[in-house]
């Protein structure tokens, strides 16, 4: 089955998709509060308020039903999410563990479950995926992800496919450890290289939500990766990477302009440091909020600029 055949009822793949993504899980526990698993109940609690903070932000954006989104775990936002399925709110929901090199299942074999129970508008998995890498991980990865992936084919629910390429070692060595220049000149056409082994291994993402890039032609590039082979429907979105706000608006720049790409998920770069300087109660969490709606608003003005000069 290619993502042409895929339809679900309960969602139109929107002409601009405008996501604030605050499902880390593992950068909200650490980072953000210095906790280490497992959490009791007052430490859940207080990781729940946070998620509440940017929710709000979110809400207080005002971003119309049709393009506004947001991605938020189940573990510290299942009532965000309710709330979010109430008001008509695009919702999205990892499968994913936080913070492992190799995707795990959150909920193992129970994920299925989970998925049913959440009931999001999209499925979302963070996978790090170099096809220059490990290829005995990249089999054991794609395996999990095709089983995935079928599933949802037949339960009617599409993919949000978040796709990290790190560079190797020899990458690193290659590129004199820059990031800059692997983002660059390599990254591009690794990412391209990965949709399309994922896609031959069975993988099947409506939506491909991948790191930005600074030409043209590779956004362009990635596109066609992701609509090869009858899957027209296909879509991609740029996120963010917790880059600084220069880079983040220069990436959606690019991608704006390009059919195809029909908008962002930009998370921490949106939220970070409000949330953190309400925890060191420079400012209340009212404060907070706007300051994310701000600048969740300020990416959409950047990139819809980007796409009404691209046009």
């Amino acid at each position: 089955m290619t993502m042409r055949d895929l339809k679900n009822p309960g969602l139109r793949q929107p002409a601009a998709l405008y996501i604030l993504p605050f499902d880390h899980r593992d950068s909200f526990e650490h980072g953000l509060f210095g906790f280490s698993p497992p959490l009791s109940a007052e430490q859940t609690q207080q990781v729940k308020v946070a998620k509440q903070v940017v929710y709000q932000g979110f809400l207080q954006a005002g971003v119309p039903l049709d393009s506004g989104g947001i991605l938020v775990d189940e573990q510290f936002g299942s009532e965000i999410l309710q709330d979010a399925y109430a008001r008509g709110v695009l919702t999205a929901c990892p499968a994913e563990k936080s913070g492992q090199d190799e995707f795990e299942f959150e909920y193992g074999s129970d994920y299925q479950a989970h998925i049913e129970a959440m009931n999001p508008s999209y499925v979302k998995v963070l996978v790090r995926y170099n096809p220059a890498g490990d290829a005995a991980l990249n089999a054991r990865q794609a395996k999990k992800l095709a089983g995935l992936s079928a599933y949802l084919q037949t339960t009617q629910r599409p993919l949000m496919f978040e796709l990290l390429v790190p560079a190797t070692a020899a990458q690193k060595d290659t590129s004199g450890d820059d990031t800059q220049n692997y983002d660059t000149h390599a990254r591009p056409g690794l990412m391209v290289q990965a949709i399309h082994e994922l896609q031959d291994a069975g993988v099947e993402a409506q939506l491909w939500k991948v790191e930005g890039v600074g030409e043209r032609g590779d956004a362009e590039a990635l596109v066609a990766a992701a609509r090869r082979g009858g899957r027209e429907n296909a879509a991609l979105i740029i996120l963010g990477r917790g880059a600084d706000d220069a880079q983040v608006k220069r990436w959606l720049e690019v991608a704006a302009g390009v059919p195809g790409f029909i908008g962002f998920a930009v998370g921490r770069t949106t939220f970070w440091d409000a949330l953190k300087r309400w925890r060191a109660s420079e400012i209340t969490a009212e404060q907070a909020s706007a300051e994310i709606a701000r600048n969740y608003s300020g990416w959409i003005s950047a990139f819809e600029a980007g796409r009404s000069q691209g046009n």
